[in-house]
């Protein structure tokens, strides 16, 4: 028999049990729509971090009083024994004060945008008139280059200006989902009105242009007004945050290097002792939350490798009770000439043809699972093709491990017996 003879065979058989095939390819279906859909999910959540903090520049850096995540801490913690520096426990969390924050504003001569700012320890709620928004709105303060160090820019009206910074006067600027709550589609109507924030009236100078969100991130959902108005607030951070945005990325490294020096004379710190404050990259955080995204992605690939397990253990006694089966016709197909290598080929074909079929229904499952996920998250259609291509050679491998010892007990059968075979 030609091998493309004994794969048509091999086809049809697959074809005529129906059942049976169709039990088997979605075992193996849904175990690689669960593995792709994840991977699919996940990279749609890699796109969307990484197009909004794209936002904040590639040059930009910001100074914070103490680790925010346990891995920078450990960073921090091994580049200090390797320098053998000294660890002043008693100075680690210490806040940024404000006087810090502005005699570093006014010490930093490098080339670059220098910012300082403060959060609203929670969120609000904001109302104009009879209209309110979720108390879900962030509340912070920056300065005159805040906008410009984090990627923001004005749509409608004007920055806040230096003079309000100074004076910490009752303005604001608000972002576009809330200004769309507020005043509906037409965002210019709020430049100059009052709105309510918490319990307090501030004057709306600015409606900023749309920025995006993510799964972690809702960068539109925010009122913006000065430090200096923030902090007379109440329930605010401590700590002022610094943000540096260098005039070219290859400035970068030495715009790092001169804010450490700078700030370490402003703290006061001892050539000997270490960093009690932490600079991170624009791009840090970012990474930071692809990087336990990675951590799911391995658990899926665990999880979707445990179901293919299982798929080939079904596939593998699915395969054997049809050699059983089809006793008599093995026989029949070696009595007029059929040979092992035949046989052996055609029970072959018929697992792996069922393992790639359950593979195409999971890969297709799979993605469009995981981009309902990322149509939420408004990025592009994703396609994870490496997952795919890797879950086709998967199965293929599944679908020939799983066929081969049924294979070859029927390709060993005797014919005579098979033939006698009841």
């Amino acid at each position: 028999m030609k091998l493309k003879d004994v794969f048509d065979q091999a086809y049809k058989t697959v074809v005529s049990n129906k059942l049976r095939t169709g039990i088997t390819v979605a075992i193996i279906a849904f175990g690689i729509m669960a593995l792709i859909g994840i991977i699919t999910a996940i990279e749609a959540m890699n796109q969307s971090l990484k197009d909004n903090f794209a936002t904040m520049g590639a040059s930009s850096f910001s100074i914070f009083y103490r680790e925010r995540f346990k891995v920078i801490q450990n960073e921090a913690d091994n580049t200090a024994k390797k320098r053998g520096q000294k660890k002043k426990k008693s100075n680690l969390d210490q806040p940024i004060r404000l006087r810090e924050a502005e005699m570093f504003k006014e010490n930093y001569h490098f080339p670059a945008i220098v910012s300082i700012s403060n959060g609203f320890s929670g969120q609000v709620e904001v109302r104009y008139g009879e209209k309110k928004t979720n108390p879900n709105v962030s509340f912070r303060g920056g300065d005159e280059n805040y906008l410009a160090v984090t990627g923001y820019s004005v749509d409608f009206g004007r920055n806040i200006s230096a003079a309000e910074t100074a004076t910490g006067a009752n303005v604001c600027m608000i972002g576009s989902d809330v200004a769309t709550k507020l005043f509906g589609s037409d965002a210019s109507k709020a430049v100059d009105k009052i709105i309510i924030v918490g319990s307090l009236p501030y004057r709306v100078i600015a409606v900023l242009k749309e920025k995006g969100s993510s799964a972690m991130m809702r960068a539109d959902n925010l009122v913006l007004t000065s430090y200096n108005n923030i902090r007379k607030v109440g329930n605010v951070s401590p700590s002022y945050g610094i943000s540096v945005s260098a005039n070219s990325v290859s400035m970068l490294p030495d715009a790092i290097d001169e804010a450490t020096a700078v700030f370490r004379n402003i703290r006061k710190l001892h050539p000997t002792e270490e960093d009690n404050f932490v600079i991170e990259k624009s791009d840090k955080l970012a990474e930071t939350f692809i990087g336990l995204l990675s951590s799911i992605q391995v658990a899926a690939g665990a999880i979707g490798i445990i179901t293919l397990f299982g798929a080939a253990i079904g596939l593998m006694n699915i395969m054997l009770v049809a050699v059983n089966e089809r006793t008599r016709e093995i026989g029949l197909l070696k009595s007029i000439g059929g040979t092992r290598t035949a046989i052996r080929n055609q029970f072959l074909f018929e697992s792996t043809i069922i393992s790639i079929i359950g593979a195409l229904c999971g890969i297709v499952l799979g993605i469009l699972v995981g981009n309902i996920f990322a149509i939420f998250l408004d990025v592009g259609f994703v396609v994870p093709w490496g997952w795919v291509i890797a879950g086709i050679i998967i199965c293929s491998a599944v679908g020939l491990l799983a066929g081969l010892y049924p294979a070859l007990k029927a390709a060993r059968l005797n014919p005579i017996v098979a033939l006698r075979y009841e």
